[in-house]
């Protein structure tokens, strides 16, 4: 579904992205680890359309999407939830959601109010309020129902459990896992390396703008090298 070849990318002259690659196929729940700076964030924002790469190659579902407006990629069906939800606080919960709708342009979606309301029923008891009034957890399932109104193909998670209370993290995975069970594929950005691996089928360490590590996400969560760098622990088994 997606293909990324040496991507690379940079902002006011400093390198985020080094030819970095990675591939997601349709069905599949990907993770995207690494420290902060890593260039996580900003290999999802070039997939989006939102940052240029200064080279390399985004193929999805076929079609070269390096230089396509964000607009136009969105109404392909790859949408992003971005990282800090940047919901619109002024507007009600439901008009969020029915924005979201707006990214279909014509495409047919099975993502419907009573769908997204079913998946985070708090939604449905909000549906009237400011989104700016919400809690943290709330405005990152408003801002997931948000981009699942516009019939994601493949849907991109920007760090989803960003100051979010430990409760409230494992919702918003059980939700995900969820919706991935049901065909949605995903491809998350999570700095909480320890719940990504156990959410995901496969990952890619990401470093100083390189791929350096990939593979199946319950082999890197016990990998020594994993465990050590990226998950806080010793040599296995310590």
């Amino acid at each position: 579904m997606l293909a990324v070849t040496g991507l690379s990318a940079a902002y006011s002259g400093i390198k985020a992205l080094r030819s970095a690659s990675l591939t997601v196929r349709e069905g599949e729940f990907v993770a995207l680890i690494g420290p902060n700076g890593a260039g996580k964030s900003t290999l999802l924002n070039c997939l989006s359309g939102v940052v240029r790469p200064t080279g390399g190659s985004i193929r999805f579902m076929g079609e070269e999407l390096v230089g396509v407006a964000p607009w136009h990629v969105s109404r392909k069906g790859l949408l992003q939830v971005p990282e800090g939800r940047q919901v619109l606080p002024n507007l009600s919960v439901r008009e969020n959601l029915t924005l979201g709708a707006t990214a279909l342009s014509g495409r047919a979606s099975t993502y419907t109010l009573e769908r997204i309301h079913a998946l985070f029923p708090i939604l449905s008891e909000r549906r009237k309020q400011r989104a700016g009034s919400l809690s943290g957890g709330q405005q990152q399932m408003l801002a997931i129902g948000r981009a699942l109104m516009g019939a994601p193909r493949l849907l991109l998670l920007d760090e989803p459990s960003l100051g979010l209370a430990p409760v409230i993290v494992l919702q918003v995975f059980e939700a995900l896992r969820a919706l991935n069970a049901q065909g949605l594929t995903i491809l998350l950005v999570e700095q909480n390396a320890r719940q990504a691996l156990l959410a995901t089928d496969r990952a890619y360490v990401i470093e100083q703008g390189r791929v350096v590590h990939e593979g199946r996400s319950e082999d890197l969560a016990s990998d020594p090298a994993i465990l050590a760098h990226y998950l806080g622990q010793g040599a296995k088994g310590e």
